[in-house]
């Protein structure tokens, strides 16, 4: 065996027994490395457009040193990108609202990707949030192909994107000798982008399950003459089987026969990685789902994922013999240290929009006598959540009035968006006293949703309070002194509180009882979380029929939140959230003057101290008002809190 193949071998963790029989020859081998970037969501550049400054913990800058160098590593490589780039950020509101693309511009994030030699890339749902024609415009400034293979056009029958591409390459074996190699690469995003972006898709395209299409294509690929099968699928791992349609669907992806990788994203976390482990089906050493080499790199550019492959060629055809998958980090999350320098190329080439999208966020539209911030909006009534559900309630008010719905009252539902966890310490909104200024807009309320009111019985918004309330762990009286509150497994977007017009609204949260409903909405217990629920003073009539503000995501199913769905939608109104909450925060004096007041406690556990981690940057905010005492800084960007009696 010649030292190069052997050190290469090595490299990758892998071992091969040479036959040493006269006149048998040696197979040819290709070592063949696949690398990915996911949900960089506008995040080109390392820069914090909410706090308006760099940061060293994302930024497809930072990633791109690191794919330098994997590539310099590897004699044959190939670069995919899994979506959710075009949306995000300010810039990416910027491009597609402020100061919408002209015709025949070239989207910033494509003016980077295309410098960057991608060799395919897949749409993600988040691609959709701004309409189907500005997604076209902006995709064909990409000079690589882009693909999904289930959604289709109106009538069923076409694909509305190109569904897969066969990339034909020329690799270097480890004897230095050169062959053809075709790779067929197929794209899926979740079915869920019909719920959650109705309004620019319904009747203008359908979505078939990811599983169903991926059983088709993958062996039309392999009749097309396909060495290697690679699935580019924005969707992530569940530990349990779900059923058809669902978003996460990546443990039933990875049993399609003929699958050699998966590129997986959506999800905002990393694959392989310790919070998988006890998956079924995970290799975490080897970085496999069910045998078949699988990666998912987190969010914004804070990992690179890559698939080392062994390829053979044994009897005319190409095979992966061994593989292993891992991830390489930009940034040190134990000690706080930045692990790659930034690459300059990004900065340089969206310099104009860059310097706009400053500008933009820069400019004024109202003033706070008191920091708005949502360092504790999961646990205690938050200012910075309540501002959002207090302009929903507005708008909504005058979009019925003079209607028969005037005559209903009125909820708004709001859930805090920037709850650090996942998306890391330092992202939660955080806003001193002073200006505000479009940038703290934006950073209050971060995605592009519409505002949407839907009709409910009370009994049916009691148990969208009893799924928010999910996002708690169960308090057990007679356990611990001091215990866990919050399940870190529970998106922060998804704990919707609510508020009524004229602060008609109550209720408390009792945790010493089982959550009524599991993560897709179904009962789990006859429980009740939910107590003392009230509206005007008087115990909430489950009979009585309710107006509740919301957003295009949870109106028509985003969260598997009991009973919304689309023919709950009442007020189908066009505009954005975040510009009705920058028209309410400017009509008035201080956004902390005259608003909706705290609706809803936690109700706490005698003998018990009910803590949370939450970011270091939340000590700073504590005041004596605060319901929330400080246990201990950890020193790595986190802090423990607990409730206070």
């Amino acid at each position: 065996m010649s030292g190069r193949l052997s050190g290469a071998l090595a490299t990758l963790g892998l071992v091969t027994l040479v036959a040493s029989t006269p006149g048998l020859t040696w197979a040819a081998e290709v070592r063949l490395r696949v690398m990915q970037t996911s949900d960089i969501h506008m995040n080109l550049l390392n820069y914090d457009y909410y706090q308006d400054r760099e940061s060293q913990e994302f930024g497809l800058s930072k990633t791109i040193t690191l794919i330098h160098q994997a590539r310099a590593e590897a004699p044959n490589s190939l670069l995919f990108d899994n979506g959710d780039l075009l949306q995000g950020n300010p810039l990416g509101d910027l491009v597609a609202r402020v100061k919408p693309l002209k015709a025949g511009e070239v989207h910033p994030a494509y003016k980077v990707l295309n410098l960057l030699g991608v060799d395919a890339a897949n749409i993600g749902n988040h691609e959709f949030n701004y309409g189907l024609p500005f997604l076209r415009q902006a995709l064909s400034g990409a000079t690589f192909p882009y693909l999904n293979a289930n959604v289709m056009e109106a009538d069923g029958r076409r694909h509305a994107f190109t569904p897969s591409v066969m990339l034909e390459r020329e690799v270097t074996d480890e004897q230095g000798k050169t062959h053809k190699l075709k790779i067929g690469v197929m794209g899926l995003t979740p079915p869920q982008i019909m719920e959650w972006d109705r309004q620019n898709l319904a009747g203008r395209v359908q979505v078939r399950d990811m599983v169903e299409v991926a059983r088709e294509t993958v062996p039309a690929l392999r009749r097309q003459g396909a060495d290697l099968v690679v699935v580019i699928a924005h969707t992530g791992i569940e530990k349990t089987e779900l059923p058809r349609l669902s978003e996460n669907m990546a443990a039933q992806l990875a049993r399609v026969p003929g699958v050699d990788a998966l590129l997986l994203g959506h999800a905002h976390t990393e694959f392989p990685g310790p919070g998988f482990a006890g998956y079924p089906g995970a290799d975490l050493d080897k970085g496999r789902l069910f045998g078949v080499p699988a990666v998912m790199p987190g969010r914004w550019g804070d990992h690179l994922g890559i698939v080392d492959l062994r390829l053979s060629d044994k009897g005319g055809r190409w095979h992966v013999v061994d593989s292993r998958a891992s991830l390489r980090p930009i940034f040190d999350r134990a000690n706080r240290r930045p692990l790659v320098a930034t690459d300059p190329m990004p900065a340089a080439v969206i310099a104009t929009e860059h310097q706009a999208t400053l500008d933009h966020v820069r400019s004024q539209v109202a003033h706070t006598d008191t920091p708005i911030h949502s360092y504790f909006g999961q646990t205690v009534d938050s200012l910075a959540v309540r501002l959002v559900a207090q302009a929903q309630l507005r708008y909504a008010q005058r979009a019925v009035q003079g209607t028969a719905l005037d005559r209903l009252p009125m909820l708004s539902a709001a859930a805090p968006f920037k709850s650090g966890g996942r998306q890391g310490w330092t992202q939660y909104t955080d806003i001193p006293a002073g200006p505000i200024a479009i940038k703290h807009v934006a950073d209050l309320y971060v995605y592009p949703n519409t505002i949407k009111v839907v009709k409910l019985t009370g009994a049916q918004v009691r148990d969208w309070l009893e799924m928010s309330a999910g996002q708690f762990r169960r308090i057990d009286p007679a356990g611990p002194a001091q215990q866990p509150l919050l399940d870190t497994g529970y998106p922060g977007f998804n704990f919707d509180m609510m508020w009524g017009a004229d602060d008609g609204l109550r209720y408390a949260l009792d945790l010493t009882q089982p959550a009524r409903f599991d993560k897709e909405g179904k009962l789990a217990n006859d429980s009740h979380r939910v107590v003392d629920l009230s509206w005007k003073g008087q115990p909430l009539d489950d009979q009585a029929a309710f107006l509740v503000v919301t957003n295009n995501y949870r109106a028509y199913g985003g969260g598997h939140f009991p009973a919304l769905a689309a023919d709950k939608v009442v007020v189908d109104a066009p505009d954005e959230t975040r510009e009705a909450l920058a028209r309410d925060l400017a009509s008035q004096p201080s956004a902390d003057e005259g608003g909706l007041s705290a609706s809803w406690r936690i109700r706490p556990v005698p003998g018990v101290k009910l803590q949370f981690l939450s970011g270091a940057g939340a000590i700073a905010r504590l005041t004596p008002a605060t319901p929330v005492r400080l246990v201990k800084e950890n020193g790595d960007g986190s802090a423990l809190f607990e409730l206070a009696d």
